[in-house]
């Protein structure tokens, strides 16, 4: 099939893009919403839970709008992939099922918005593993069939792209390239990294965007770094090098602790978001091709609106 596009991605368009914050955060800590296994699609299979995600997603839309810039709209699907699934017992079907309604309830809010020219519907895809932890790495080849389940989902929907967030090493970004290039979908790929600036393989950001470009033909839209406050990489960020322009979004953590820390932590660290709004200008200036703002970890409308403020000045 050949996926069309309504709407051009945040790196063809003339505007810059908001996205959301730190959704299961913002259900756990704020709404008391315990999440099994951190999945929040499971809010998608009832009016109450739709009625949560409306409440959690619409102030974001409305700064995007207020500020005349667009918005990519996520799919809450970053744990519905097949072995997430069936840990909370859900089997293939049931998870197409749901992939579907998550693309529906995200066009009907989108139609809901006065002013939804540049919102993109985009279909979210999680690590098959931990998002804090590379552990098992597994072949191209595996992970272009183990995703190409929820890349199919998307692709055969009203979504505009694909995003694979908190991706942990390069061979399964390569595999979730090839997957959504044989689908025919556009799709993005976004690395976390530790304190250090590598990413949880152990592989400097750089050398990391470099490698997947190679082995795909650069194939992917563009890339994003999330699950990370901005010290850790920001020194990485060495002017003249390449691929600095493939890094055309940020969804920064409002904590400086590490993946460990936050995995232990028992409260929310919610930082400072005046300060990691001011940071935000800084990595623009770093990343000239920055087109997506938003928030990971620990960040809400608060973050984003900050963030939204000093890249509209800037």
């Amino acid at each position: 099939m050949t996926h069309v596009l309504s709407r051009p991605l945040p790196h063809r368009a003339d505007r810059p893009f908001l996205t959301d914050g730190g959704l299961e955060t913002w259900l756990i800590f704020h709404k008391g919403i315990a999440l099994r296994a951190f999945a929040a699609f499971e809010l998608i299979e009832n009016a109450d839970g739709r009625a949560v995600l409306r409440e959690y997603f619409e102030p974001f839309l409305q700064t995007a709008a207020a500020a005349g810039m667009g918005f990519v709209l996520d799919t809450p699907t970053w744990r519905a992939s097949p072995d997430w699934g069936r840990e909370l017992g859900y089997d293939r079907d049931r998870l197409a099922a749901l992939h579907r309604a998550a693309v529906d309830f995200l066009v009907a809010l989108r139609a809901a918005q006065p002013n939804a020219v540049d919102v993109l519907i985009n279909g979210v895809i999680g690590p098959r593993g931990d998002g804090y932890d590379a552990g098992h790495i597994m072949s191209v080849p595996e992970a272009e069939a183990y995703h190409r389940f929820q890349i199919d989902q998307f692709a055969h929907s009203r979504a505009d792209m694909v995003s694979a967030i908190t991706m942990t090493n390069v061979s399964e970004a390569v595999g979730i390239v090839r997957a959504a290039r044989e689908a025919d979908i556009p799709a993005v790929i976004s690395f976390t990294v530790e304190t250090d600036g590598r990413l949880p393989s152990g592989q400097p950001l750089g050398a990391a965007i470099e490698e997947v470009d190679r082995r795909t033909m650069a194939a992917p839209a563009y890339y994003m770094v999330n699950c990370a406050h901005p010290d850790h990489f920001s020194d990485m960020l060495q002017p003249g090098a390449p691929w600095l322009g493939r890094i055309r979004g940020v969804r920064a953590n409002a904590s400086r602790q590490s993946h460990a820390e936050l995995d232990a932590a028992e409260s929310l660290d919610a930082g400072d978001p005046v300060e990691l709004g001011t940071l935000y200008g800084r990595l623009a200036r770093a990343l000239p091709g920055l087109a997506v703002a938003g928030g990971c970890c620990g960040t809400d409308h608060r973050h984003v609106q900050q963030m939204c403020a000093v890249l509209r000045d800037a």
